[in-house]
């Protein structure tokens, strides 16, 4: 059996002065995750309140959380209409 070791391709250790430098811009970070990896509770939440709501008229009753999951997902990039 053969073992792998990985080893560090950069010489320069991470400090608080340099973590920044990996940030993505919020159209970057848009790219790096997938719409369905993010906003899981507001997500389902508001499926929850459209899907059992008792209310005549569902839509409204639940724009409270529907606006929360826009919200969440805006924070993310991604556009919700």
């Amino acid at each position: 059996m053969s073992s792998t070791v990985l080893v560090p391709t950069s010489t320069t250790p991470t400090t608080a002065a340099n973590m920044s430098n990996d940030l993505k811009s919020p159209g970057q970070a848009a790219t790096a995750v997938k719409p369905c990896c993010v906003c899981k509770d507001e997500k389902a939440s508001r499926d929850e309140c459209m899907l059992f709501s008792n209310a005549e008229n569902p839509q409204e009753a639940c724009q409270s959380t529907v606006e929360k999951y826009r919200n969440c997902m805006k924070g993310f990039g991604f556009d919700i209409n």
